[in-house]
């Protein structure tokens, strides 16, 4: 049986190229980073190595890079460091972030009563921006905007640049989830001043379990995790050398090659989508995951004109693999709180899948999902 995997929102495949760079670290660059003796600094200069080509990818300063587990740490590191070291007292944010922001505001609320104020969101899951200047402009707390600049079930894309000049004018800080562009999209932030990023290796064909967290210089950062001196202090923890080492390697490979994987993805995309109405003109797609301008190429999150709750099940026992909502909830029986909160009790009654792509998609591979989407929807 051929599978199809088009769930890359949720990780996508490793680069080979990336697999030799960690193999070769593995067998040969086994030190210890903390470590004084050549095997320690051997490690530690192939780390630092790693953090100044990444953070110049992104044109900031390597000391503004903090190497974590992924996006989630980053995000919470950054959250936790906004109210115990720079004293916010307000997060302004919105329901459709992912649940590594809405959960961590949650436990803020009740453990520290920071207040919470959620932006509204239209039924596209398009942000409300004058809603977003009327909260800043209404209280004189010290305030964080947390809203994600792709959002990774719907595809929406942030305007960014919006919301980082309301951020400026009433001197808020801004914090962005950037899981969604990273490897992806061009991200230059001395033209995009946003306060906080995250990124996780594993959406851009990189490994599991290493991200960035990157602060804007200036800002002083306090540990969550305690134990040692990592990271300037930041994160303590032995660095996973091999890992981030082929998180570097993925995110060269990715920028090398942005605007050519881009034009393939955009295609299959496209053809996708296409395809789809001619099945069925009454398919529609959640939020803007059905353009390309204010929507990302990667993401299609598709609402079908019927309601089936085996449709997932289907298509995996039929060798394609997708999704229903963000595979960090997988295991859980609850529905996506992202099209909870855009759709009507109508709309969300029918069921909804987000298929994702890469650059390994293949044309073939969605014209197989195509017609094992006939068969269910006959």
């Amino acid at each position: 049986m051929k599978t199809v995997y088009l769930d890359n929102a949720a990780t996508t495949k490793i680069d080979d190229e990336v697999i030799e760079v960690m193999y070769s670290s593995m067998k040969d660059n086994y030190g210890n980073p903390s470590s004084t003796h050549q095997f320690g600094r051997k490690a530690k200069s192939a780390v630092e190595t790693a953090r100044k080509n990444i953070a110049k990818h992104l044109n900031v300063s390597a000391s503004e890079i903090i190497f974590t587990a992924g996006g989630t740490e980053a995000d919470n590191l950054i959250l936790h460091n906004a109210v115990f070291n720079l004293n916010v007292t307000r997060i302004i944010t919105s329901k459709i972030e992912h649940h590594a922001v809405l959960h961590t505001c949650d436990y803020l609320r009740d453990s520290h009563n920071i207040q919470i104020d959620y932006v509204n969101v239209d039924e596209f899951g398009e942000i409300d921006i004058h809603y977003l200047e009327t909260l800043l402009s209404t209280s004189n707390k010290k305030t964080l905007v947390s809203l994600m600049y792709i959002n990774n079930e719907i595809g929406n894309i942030l305007d960014v640049e919006s919301v980082s000049g309301l951020c400026k004018k009433y001197n808020a800080l801004f914090h962005s989830d950037t899981v969604q562009v990273i490897g992806h999209y061009p991200l230059d932030l001395q033209k995009s001043p946003i306060d906080f990023i995250v990124a996780s290796a594993h959406k851009f064909h990189g490994p599991k379990g290493v991200g960035f967290a990157y602060f804007k210089k200036g800002f002083g950062i306090l540990p969550m995790l305690h134990g040692g001196d990592q990271e300037k202090g930041a994160r303590s923890s032995t660095e996973n050398v091999h890992a981030i080492l082929g998180m570097e390697k993925a995110f060269e490979i990715a920028i090398s090659n942005l605007k050519k994987d881009k034009n393939h993805i955009e295609e299959l995309k496209q053809y996708f989508k296409s395809e789809l109405i001619k099945l069925n003109r009454n398919i529609q797609f959640n939020g803007f995951s059905g353009e390309l301008h204010k929507g990302t190429y990667t993401i299609l999150n598709v609402r079908f004109p019927v309601q089936n709750d085996m449709m997932l099940f289907s298509l995996d026992l039929a060798g394609i693999s997708v999704s229903g909502g963000s595979a960090c909830q997988s295991g859980s029986n609850k529905g996506s709180h992202v099209l909870s909160e855009i759709l009507s009790d109508k709309e969300s009654n029918n069921t909804s899948i987000r298929f994702s792509f890469s650059k390994y998609t293949t044309k073939r591979e969605v014209d197989i999902t195509v017609s094992k989407l006939v068969a269910l929807l006959n």
